[in-house]
């Protein structure tokens, strides 16, 4: 018995049981979840250092204001830059992106730092951004981990580029402290 046309299409729109929608782009179903699931904590992560970038740039006062305001916002502008491209390789591993405070709070291993009410000392948001990068640089690792185990080469390359990035931003803002 041949197959009609609308049973094939209905079969192409089923949501199957991960809540995908027939996505075959040669990653096991489990796998595309588990990397989607570690994309939201790097995105979380991501996210509340860009926020916490931005917010030192804002707050940030003394003697080295003008070197770290430029330098605060060179890389929270590139941090902005790149939390679309994680997002988006989210979607296409067929899951929805975290986008809300209270998910990115939850998901984040990077603590929130009060901004208007209590700015912190040069050296001290210094360090709080070396320790913010160091934790995407961790959170990223995981990831990659799992995305070459499941042979997700663009997930890889996405994490080996935000590696370089937050690795060297570490770099550079710990030569500050030396």
């Amino acid at each position: 018995m041949a197959k009609k046309k609308s049973d094939h299409k209905s079969t192409k729109t089923a949501a199957h049981a991960d809540g995908s929608r027939g996505i075959d782009i040669g990653i096991a179903a489990g796998d595309r979840r588990r990397i989607a699931e570690g994309l939201g904590h790097v995105l979380a992560d991501a996210f509340t250092l860009y926020l916490k970038t931005h917010n030192f740039h804002w707050n940030i006062s003394g003697p080295m204001f003008n070197s770290l305001h430029l330098m605060f916002e060179t890389q929270y502008t590139e941090q902005w830059n790149a939390l679309d491209d994680i997002a988006e390789r989210m979607r296409a591993l067929g899951y929805n992106a975290p986008g809300s405070y209270h998910e990115f709070i939850r998901l984040s291993s990077i603590r929130e730092e009060p901004g208007q009410a209590a700015a912190p000392a040069w050296h001290d948001m210094v360090q709080q951004l070396v320790d913010g990068n160091e934790a995407v640089c961790r959170t990223a690792r995981k990831v990659l981990k799992t995305a070459d185990g499941a042979g997700d080469d663009p997930t890889v390359d996405l994490m080996t580029q935000r590696l370089q990035t937050h690795e060297k931003y570490a770099w550079m803002l710990r030569s500050l402290l030396e």
